[in-house]
């Protein structure tokens, strides 16, 4: 004789129900042996899991003074406590999934025969769950097994072994846990709709409100949502959530948590859902506020190279504490849109600021005229331009700091050492056969002594003596002294700023800097992609003695139990002598004063003391001012960065054409620096440049 197909559910349900008033639920009662194993072998270690893991929650990014910048997350969860949801709503989860939840223990055997009878019997399937049940499920799907579909699937599977499991878990947790625990559990855990899970998420994205303040018809919207997130969804299909909400209040009201007149009115309320779709803020660095969107991207990935994965920052509840300074960063963002505006097509105006230091290099701001965005037509980008050399063309002579340093610690010249200066000249390259061109340069301009001493050189920057000391100095020594100051990234970078590739014939693409330019003189004017980021950490090294540290985004990291966590960072390095510094830096107090960048600093009232080193690509395609005040390094960086680079002009607005004589760091990248760093400093006293150091002021070899 042939079984009806709801005959082996009954059965099966029969089977639960008998071993749960038995009062012992264990699947050798069965008999099945394969099943009894399954079921024993996973429920303990189901049991643990449930113990153990930790939901998914929200990372909170933070300027240093807590104010949030960013959030980081996989599922938008807003957890809160049985006393922080409102009786609206518990009754009408309870009234619509589990109407005898606080009279059964973690199972409702009724409710169970009740559905094997309904669909032996050909009706519509009804599950029998109870909430505490959908709360094992949920708890399963959406925290243990979340990264692994396979999982995932079983999770779901409508086999005895999964119910028979289920079931067992569900008896052990209404044996040890509170009923309102238990059902703020559930409510915490559940998916709604997309990325929003729980119902403090839910109240803020779909109300603008509160668990706690959710009033009937909110309640019985979020809870009839639970049984098909997606078909009773208010935006995507409002009739049908509307007329499950509805049933929701149908339902409380044949509970007796709803008179049947307020139930009436609860039901002709709208939906009164948010118009403009849930509230659900951005779930990476790509929403941060304008001037933190490219801080609060490095901070992800310093972290990232910490050894944090990307999951845990997406789903561990982090606080983590940058040490972005909110008014130096908005300072900082004014002043670069004031020069370049957000939307200019094909300029942008990067802008970073470190406060130097012997243990650490802290990142105050990173910040371009570009937002940290997706929609270039509102001059967003999605590349960190600041932390980056990709998109950067160079950072012209500012080159020429490592030039000197090397020299500098070799003693091939000190910084009253003269330099030959004549206006052009051509020099052999190293390693250079018959065969290789040799590399002519000259001077921007005429009025340059012939010799010029290190000092007036880097003031005003002839071409050819620094050329002529990079050869005596070797190339070796030069590139080596750009890595120690900070060119740690870029020159592990390719001459186009990416990833060097070890298949392409070309050396400019198979190289990374630091062996490309081995044998290229070119590298002292400053013609290879570089991070303005690093270019502002040169400086943060010379200022703190010769010390170098990594570039520092990260003030703290605390738990989602408010304990610290340590973040990995590499030590900071002695690279140069501290006399070699201060006397470096006092070489380079003359630029804004006397030196390429003195005319903008006085149509800027500037009268601080600084040091500073500007710089500009031969078609003037980047230009960049290098240099730092008080206790601030920065980097001022303007360069083409649109599909189509061209000559950058100055002018109001700065701009992309031919215009004969373009743009000079001094005319368009320190302007900026000029307007802000005015602006932060104020009227406090200046920091008085180091004195040179005697053992650095003549040549010793």
């Amino acid at each position: 004789m042939r079984l009806s197909r709801g005959v082996p559910r009954l059965l099966a349900y029969c089977a639960v129900a008998g071993l749960l008033v038995a009062g012992v639920v264990a699947p050798v009662a069965l008999g099945a042996g394969v099943l009894s194993n399954q079921v024993a072998d996973s429920v303990n270690g189901i049991s643990a899991a449930l113990a153990n893991s930790e939901q998914p929650l929200v990372t909170t990014v933070t300027d240093r003074d807590g104010n949030p910048i960013a959030t980081l997350y996989d599922q938008y969860r807003l957890p809160v406590t049985a006393n922080q949801i409102s009786p609206a709503m518990k009754a009408a989860i309870v009234s619509i999934e589990d109407r005898r939840f606080y009279d059964e223990g973690g199972v409702d055997v009724k409710g169970m025969v009740r559905a094997a009878l309904h669909d032996s019997s050909g009706g519509s399937t009804q599950g029998g769950s109870t909430i505490t049940q959908q709360y094992v499920k949920n708890y399963l799907i959406n925290v243990v097994d979340r990264n692994n579909r396979a999982d995932q699937l079983a999770d779901q599977a409508d086999t005895i072994a999964r119910k028979l499991r289920e079931a067992k878990i569900a008896v052990q947790l209404g044996q040890t846990v509170s009923k309102d625990d238990i059902l703020s559990g559930y409510l915490n855990v559940v998916e709604f709709t997309g990325n929003v899970y729980g119902v403090g998420a839910a109240a803020h994205a779909y109300f603008g409100t509160t668990p706690d303040k959710l009033t009937v018809p909110q309640a019985a919207l979020l809870a009839g949502m639970v049984n098909n997130p997606s078909l009773y969804n208010p935006y995507t299909h409002p009739d049908q959530a509307t007329q499950r909400r509805n049933v929701v209040i149908d339902a409380m009201v044949g509970t007796r948590t709803l008179t049947p007149a307020d139930g009436a009115a609860a039901k002709t309320a709208p939906l009164g859902v948010l118009p403009d779709g849930p509230d659900l803020p951005s779930s990476t660095c790509l929403g941060s506020t304008p001037d933190a969107g490219f801080l609060c991207q490095y901070a992800e990935s310093y972290l990232l190279q910490s050894g944090f994965t990307a999951d845990q920052l997406e789903t561990g509840g982090y606080l983590i504490r940058t040490t972005m300074d909110p008014l130096v960063s908005r300072t900082v963002k004014q002043a670069v849109e004031a020069n370049v505006p957000t939307t200019q097509d094909g300029v942008a105006n990067t802008f970073a600021v470190i406060r130097p230091g012997q243990n650490t290099h802290e990142v105050l701001a990173m910040v371009a005229n570009r937002n940290y965005g997706t929609d270039p037509a509102k001059g967003e980008t999605s590349t960190n331009i600041v932390a980056a050399p990709s998109n950067v063309f160079g950072a012209g002579s500012s080159f020429k700091i490592f030039t000197s340093a090397a020299a500098l610690e070799t003693g091939k010249a000190g910084l009253e050492t003269p330099l030959p200066n004549q206006a052009g000249g051509c020099f052999t390259q190293p390693g250079a056969n018959r065969y290789t061109p040799q590399y002519c340069v000259q001077n921007d301009g005429v009025n340059y002594p012939n010799p010029i001493s290190l000092r007036d050189g880097l003031a005003t920057s002839p071409n050819v003596a620094f050329v002529n000391l990079e050869q005596q100095v070797g190339m070796p020594a030069v590139l080596d002294m750009a890595r120690r100051l900070g060119l740690r990234t870029s020159l592990n970078t390719n001459d186009a700023g990416a990833k060097p590739d070890p298949s392409s014939p070309n050396p400019q693409y198979s190289e990374p800097q630091s062996q490309y330019f081995q044998n290229k003189l070119s590298f002292t004017l400053g013609n290879s992609p570089v991070s303005p980021l690093e270019m502002a950490n040169v400086s943060a090294t010379l200022m703190s003695g010769g010390t170098w540290c990594q570039p520092d985004p990260i003030l703290s990291v605390t738990d989602r139990n408010g304990h610290d966590v340590a973040v990995k960072q590499p030590p900071c390095e002695q690279v140069v002598a501290p006399g070699l510094a201060n006397t470096l830096l006092n070489g380079l107090s003359q630029d804004t004063i006397t030196g390429t960048s003195a005319a903008a600093a006085a149509a800027a009232g500037w009268h601080h003391a600084d040091f500073g080193k500007t710089g500009t690509t031969q078609q003037s395609e980047s230009v960049a001012f290098i240099g730092g005040v008080d206790d601030y390094a920065v980097s001022s960086m303007v360069f083409a960065d649109g599909p189509h680079p061209d000559e950058i002009c100055p002018g109001t607005p700065v701009h992309l054409g031919s215009c004969g004589h373009g743009a000079f760091g001094g005319t368009v990248a320190a302007p900026p620096y000029f307007h802000a760093m005015s602006q932060i400093l104020g009227g406090r006293p200046d920091t008085a440049i180091p004195a040179a150091d005697p053992t650095y002021l003549r040549a010793r070899s």
